[in-house]
C-alpha cells in the first residue's frame, strides 16, 4: 500500500481531477486546503515583503489530495488522467504527486478485500 500525496496548486482542476481518480479506481481521498510557504512568507512575514512581486499570479490557496492506494496499478492508470487534466505535472505551478509506503491500515477494506 501507498499514501498518494497530490498537492494541487490550481483548485479549478479539483473536479477533474476527482474524476480522474475515480475512473482510475482509487476508492476514496481526503481533500484538505492548504498555502504554500513562497506565499504564506510573502504575506505573513514582512521580513518577506519583497516575495509578493515574485509570487504574482500564483494562487493564495492550494488543494492537499491525500489517498490510500492498494496496488501499483491504480498509480499507473491515475498518473496519465491527473497529466492530463492538469496539463503535465512538469509545467511549473500545476502542483506535486508523490507517494510514501504505508506499513499499517485500519479501517474499513475495499469490497474487493473482504473475506
Amino acid at each position: 500500500m501507498k499514501l498518494l500525496v497530490f498537492v494541487l496548486n490550481n483548485e479549478e482542476y479539483l473536479e477533474g481531477v476527482l474524476e480522474a481518480y475515480v475512473e482510475a479506481g482509487v476508492a476514496g481521498a481526503t481533500i484538505l486546503d492548504s498555502e504554500g510557504m513562497g506565499r504564506f512568507l510573502a504575506y505573513e512575514v514582512p521580513l518577506f515583503a519583497d516575495f509578493k512581486d515574485f509570487m504574482q499570479g500564483n494562487k493564495p490557496r492550494n488543494k492537499t489530495i491525500l489517498s490510500v492506494l492498494h496496488d501499483d496499478a491504480t498509480l499507473e492508470r491515475l498518473k496519465p488522467l491527473i497529466d492530463e487534466v492538469v496539463g503535465g505535472l512538469s509545467k511549473p505551478g500545476a502542483g506535486i504527486m508523490f507517494t510514501v509506503p504505508v506499513d499499517w491500515f485500519a479501517g474499513p477494506a475495499r469490497p474487493s478485500e473482504e473475506a
